[in-house]
């Protein structure tokens, strides 16, 4: 059986963290600054943390704006639904609104109106890997809060992902873009608003700031994410050309990011027909498939947000194909063979 997912780990990602174990160095340490400093470099970013979870990243994002209890964080219905339970945890109101049906990104001018009712700061996450209009949302006039944990790498009207929001958050979770088998990375893309964020961070108790062990995973593979990103994208291109002979699509995607894929190892497909079907197809042909957004949102709770109608569907009929670099010839030929058949 072909998996859905399988982290892209190799010998040097292995070696880096038997170095730190055989060093007797696995708490928060060099390693830690390094992967920072990684980050910082890569990105060109004024600051960054390395942080054991993205919960506590936004934790340390949202006392760093400063917002007042109670206040509105808008989010996507399907955003991971860490979100929507980390906001709620930290006092403050989560105002969860709808999606594009091409694209799966929330769209400005629902932006503009949960800005109206009361959104003070949006939490915007890119969704498979998909960068949204930007420019248009941060025209809301509101602080946008960038979640760019499947979009490593990105890029859109010549800005990199990651460097939008007054905030951004990459998660190092074991399907993330980058992982470090958990943690995540608060970056500050400019001096005004890393230095509060600085303040904060410089009274944080060790237990929140990410091992040396899970920095030196995500260290190698920032490293080697250009070799891994490359041979996605070869096979994204492949998948999506087999998926136009059949009657079932995938997401759109601007001519900016045709030339920056990012898919963080999956293929998302949006269903004509039914999920179960289709499942059990994929299944006879021994390759596994998932949902996309069963840990969104509106997975956690959909009879709290049935008015978001295009949510609803895509939650329904999206599923996600295996498309990590370690895939053999073989299986990769099997895959294309399913989506150009798929029932």
């Amino acid at each position: 059986m072909i998996r859905t997912y399988s982290s892209t780990i190799r010998r040097k990602e292995m070696d880096a963290v038997l170095t730190c174990m055989v060093d007797e160095k696995i708490g928060p340490g060099d390693m830690n600054r390094r992967l920072v400093q990684q980050i910082k470099d890569d990105l060109g970013v004024d600051g960054a943390v390395a942080v054991r979870s993205p919960s506590i990243a936004l934790q340390y994002i949202l006392k760093a704006l400063a917002l007042e209890p109670g206040a509105g964080i808008i989010i996507s219905a399907l955003a991971p639904s860490w979100q929507l339970l980390t906001i709620e945890a930290l006092g403050f109101k989560p105002i969860v609104i709808d999606v594009s049906p091409e694209t799966a990104c929330i769209q400005a001018a629902a932006v503009v109106q949960a800005a109206a009712e009361g959104g003070k700061a949006v939490l915007l996450s890119e969704t498979l890997g998909i960068l949204p209009a930007f420019n248009e949302i941060l025209a809301a006039g509101i602080p946008v809060i960038e979640d760019f944990s499947l979009s490593y790498g990105g890029c859109k009207d010549g800005q990199r992902a990651g460097t939008f929001g007054v905030y951004s958050l990459l998660g190092l979770e074991e399907r993330d873009s980058i992982t470090g088998g958990g943690g995540a990375i608060v970056i500050a893309p400019t001096r005004k608003y890393w230095t509060p964020l600085k303040r904060i961070i410089d009274t944080a108790p060790t237990t929140d700031i990410l091992p040396d062990l899970n920095s030196s995973l995500a260290y190698v593979q920032l490293r080697e994410f250009g070799r891994n990103e490359l041979l996605r994208k070869e096979l994204f291109s492949a998948y999506r050309q087999a998926l136009l002979q059949g009657k079932h699509t995938t997401f759109l995607r601007s001519e900016d990011d045709e030339k920056n894929i990012t898919c963080a190892c999956v293929f998302p497909v949006v269903f004509t027909s039914g999920y179960k079907e289709v499942k059990q197809y994929a299944a006879r042909k021994d390759i596994e498939i998932e949902p996309a957004f069963a840990d969104s949102v509106i997975a956690l709770r959909p009879d709290s947000y049935e008015s978001c109608i295009q949510a609803n569907s895509l939650f329904l009929r999206t599923a996600l194909f295996p498309l990590y670099p370690r895939l053999g010839s073989s299986q990769v030929e099997k895959i294309i063979k399913v989506l150009r058949t798929l029932p």
